[in-house]
C-alpha cells in the first residue's frame, strides 16, 4: 500500500464537502428518527438500553454507506482518467484496493464517531465503557468489507450509476441484515446467511451476547464471524478481479 497515495486520496476526499455531510449527518439523522420513534429508548436492553442498541445499528448502516460510497468512487474515477493514470505506476491491484480501503476506514471512523457521541448526548447507556468501545471499534473495521463491495460494484459496472446500484444493494442487505427491524421465523433463518447481519450482530454482541430483539434466538459469535470473514473474502476477490479486469483493457 502507498503512504502518499492514501494521503492525496484522503486529502482529495476531505474537499468533496457534500460527500463528507452525507456521510456523516446522515446515519446521525436516522438515529434520532430510529432511537424517540417508539418512545421506548429508555427500556433495558442486554446490557444497555434501547438507545444503544439503535445506536450501534444506525452506526454500522452509516458506516457501511460511508466506505461502500468512497469506494464506489473507484468508476467514477477510471472514466475520468484518473484510473488510467494509477494503472501506469508501479502499485499493484491489492495495493490500490488496500489504499482505497483504508480511506474509507477514515470516513467510516468518522461517521461512526458522530453517531455514537450523539447517542451519548442523547441518553443511550451501556453498563461498562468496554461495550462502547469494542461495539465502535467493530462497527469501523467491519464496515471494510462493504468497502470491497462497493469497490467490486463500480468498477464492474463502470459507469455513474454504479454507486447507486451499489447503494441500493445496501438497503437490500441492511432489511435482510437484522439491521432496520428485528426478523423472526424463515426470514430470519435467510438473513443469517446475507453480507450484514454477520457485521451488525457482531457489533452489538457486546450488548446483547448473541440474543436477538423480540426472539428467544442467540448467535454464536462463531457463526457471526463466519458469516463476515465469508462475505469478505468473497468481496475482496470480486474487487481484485474488477480491479485487474479495469487495467487489463487499458
Amino acid at each position: 500500500m502507498n503512504p502518499t497515495y492514501v494521503r492525496i486520496e484522503l486529502f482529495r476526499q476531505s474537499r468533496d464537502i457534500m460527500n463528507v455531510m452525507f456521510a456523516v449527518f446522515m446515519p446521525v439523522a436516522m438515529y434520532v428518527l430510529f432511537g424517540n420513534m417508539f418512545g421506548s429508548g429508555d427500556t433495558s436492553a442486554g446490557n444497555g438500553n434501547v438507545k444503544f442498541y439503535v445506536m450501534v445499528s444506525m452506526a454500522a448502516y452509516g458506516s457501511a454507506v460511508a466506505t461502500t460510497a468512497i469506494a464506489g468512487t473507484a468508476a467514477t474515477e477510471s472514466m475520468l482518467g484518473w484510473g488510467r493514470q494509477i494503472a501506469l505506476t508501479p502499485m499493484k491491484a491489492s495495493g490500490f484496493v488496500a489504499a482505497k480501503i483504508t480511506v474509507a476506514l477514515v470516513i467510516s471512523a468518522a461517521s461512526a464517531a458522530a453517531v455514537y457521541l450523539t447517542g451519548m448526548l442523547t441518553g443511550a447507556q451501556a453498563d461498562a465503557a468496554w461495550i462502547w468501545a469494542l461495539s465502535y471499534g467493530t462497527v469501523v473495521l467491519g464496515s471494510g468489507v462493504f468497502g470491497l463491495y462497493g469497490m467490486a460494484v463500480g468498477l464492474a459496472f463502470k459507469s455513474e450509476t454504479a454507486i447507486g446500484i451499489a447503494s441500493s444493494g445496501l438497503v437490500f442487505f441492511a432489511f435482510f441484515g437484522n439491521v432496520f427491524m428485528p426478523l423472526s421465523g424463515v426470514l430470519l433463518d435467510i438473513a443469517r446467511f446475507t453480507p450484514m447481519y454477520g457485521f451488525v450482530g457482531l457489533a452489538r454482541y457486546p450488548l446483547t451476547e448473541g440474543y436477538g430483539a423480540g426472539t428467544d434466538t442467540v448467535d454464536s459469535i462463531g457463526m457471526l464471524l463466519a458469516n463476515i470473514v465469508g462475505w469478505a473474502l468473497v468481496f475482496a476477490g470480486l474487487a481484485l478481479w474488477a480491479v485487474r479486469r479495469s487495467r487489463a483493457r487499458r
